[in-house]
């Protein structure tokens, strides 16, 4: 997997709300069947919150509950919509999408 594509399943996951790492790994598993590598999610969190797309809240107990900034929020907008736009066009060019 692309380390972009973790970063948008981390920010689609945080979009329902906060979560730490071990459950933002779980929805992502519940999202698309697989888990991402420790590797994979651990360096997508911490790019993240470099760009400021997510922030982490105060801990509770030994886990680090991480949300979705405003910031965050625009930025999974755009590339949602970018996604929207790339699956529909293929999906028409295989003869599949809607017309």
């Amino acid at each position: 997997m692309h380390s972009n594509d973790a970063q948008t399943l981390v920010l689609t996951v945080l979009a329902d709300g906060p979560l730490h790492g071990y459950a933002i790994n779980t929805a992502i598993e519940q999202l698309t069947g697989r888990r991402l590598g420790p590797g994979s999610l651990y360096g997508a969190l911490t790019r993240l919150e470099a760009k400021q797309l997510i922030e982490p809240l105060a801990e509770e107990g030994r886990q680090r509950p991480l949300r979705l900034t405003d910031k965050g929020r625009t930025a999974l907008e755009r590339e949602l919509r970018t996604m929207a736009h790339v699956a529909s066009v293929g999906l028409r060019s295989l003869g599949v999408g809607p017309a």
